[in-house]
């Protein structure tokens, strides 16, 4: 458990970050912060000391305690060259590792350092990422939303950067609250061309599994629904499995019922990238279903997973590398002052034909 002074410095020190207290304001007395947060005197002198050494207040006798801008000349006036902050839901696995690389590959063309970190999609650990940003007064930022089709109560931090002019692009996926630049993956097309190779092949019993906390989910809902509408293709809810962060532990388990309960009817799923199409054939195997046999699979984004997996998932490209190159790029023509940038990028996927789609000669029903 924190220490009290600990929360205060915390609780203070957002409402600076978030411009909830604005520099020059002063913030509250240390009687109200007392009666506030139920401790002594000398807890909130403690707190109130902290944050003064490190820039965030400063205290004029006799006047009160004022927000303070020092901190954040503090690190930015000491670093050789410029430092571009990233903030991904993941780094270590997936698609990240490959844009992380393009991201750092351009900015070191350029002699800029990178500060990364990630949020495991989690919106308290991102609060904590921007938090960190602000604090070390990055000159620019790229970031993959955390939870992008939910509300986000870390918006205040978004515009505490835009009122300080520090440039920040978003990828994947973007806020849709903000006018903020993205690079994106056409996510409707994606799923679309995934739809209509199923459909192409024959399949007109086609189920999706959708990430819902996530605009990628949501879009790639769309792609598949545009498909099966243009072939005059029903659309069945119970033909449909949606997961999102907080149950996606629970997703193997789910998707053994969902396909036990579909599988006289369902001949093909279009899966929201390659680690749940994976996740489906693992399923499959468990329950005796042949791929592609008996059940047709796609998944999106051509990961190194599907890559490395003992079965060549049919899937759906995604610029990755580029992506994040092109990300970094924005971020540092803008600060050399260019302003004629791309408010918005989207990728085109393209099919890459692997072995888990068969087409199929009678149509079940």
């Amino acid at each position: 458990m924190k220490p009290k002074y600990q929360i205060i410095i915390d609780d203070i020190k957002s409402n600076i970050l978030s411009g909830t207290y604005k520099a020059g304001e002063q913030i509250p007395t240390e009687l109200a912060l007392q009666e506030s947060y139920g401790v002594s005197r000398q807890t909130v002198r403690k707190a109130i000391l902290e944050l003064s050494n490190v820039g965030f207040l400063r205290s004029e006798k006799g006047s009160g305690t004022y927000v303070s801008s020092q901190y954040r000349s503090k690190t930015s006036g000491a670093a050789a060259k410029k430092t571009i902050g990233v903030i991904t839901t993941y780094i270590s696995d997936y698609i990240f590792p490959s844009i992380i690389r393009g991201i750092e590959s351009r900015l070191n063309e350029d002699n800029y350092s990178l500060l990364l970190a990630s949020t495991n999609n989690d919106i308290m650990q991102e609060k904590k990422a921007l938090e960190m940003m602000l604090s070390y007064g990055v000159d620019g930022l790229i970031i993959e939303p955390t939870r992008s089709n939910v509300y986000n109560p870390n918006i205040a931090y978004y515009l505490s950067f835009k009122e300080r002019e520090v440039p920040f692009t978003m990828i994947n996926a973007y806020y849709e609250e903000l006018e903020v630049p993205f690079f994106c993956l056409d996510d409707v097309q994606s799923s679309y061309l995934a739809t209509r190779e199923l459909i192409a092949k024959g399949h007109t019993r086609i189920g999706i599994i959708a990430k819902m906390d996530d605009l990628q989910g949501k879009y790639r809902m769309k792609g598949y629904i545009k498909a099966l509408g243009e072939a005059k293709l029903r659309f069945h809810p119970e033909q449909v499995l949606s997961f999102d962060t907080e149950t996606k532990p629970d997703l193997s388990v789910n998707l053994e019922e969902f396909l036990v309960d579909n599988r006289e009817t369902l001949t093909a799923l279009v899966c929201y990238n390659d680690e749940v199409g994976l996740e489906v054939v693992h399923a499959c195997r468990r329950l005796g279903i042949s791929i592609p046999d008996e059940l047709s699979i796609i998944g999106q984004d051509n990961s190194y997973i599907a890559k490395n997996a003992n079965i060549m998932l049919t899937t759906l490209t995604h610029p990755q590398e580029q992506m994040g190159r092109d990300a970094a790029d924005w971020v540092i023509k803008y600060l050399q002052g260019k302003r004629d940038l791309p408010s918005s990028i989207y990728y085109q996927p393209e099919l890459i034909e692997g072995e888990t789609v068969k087409a199929i000669e009678t149509r079940r029903l």
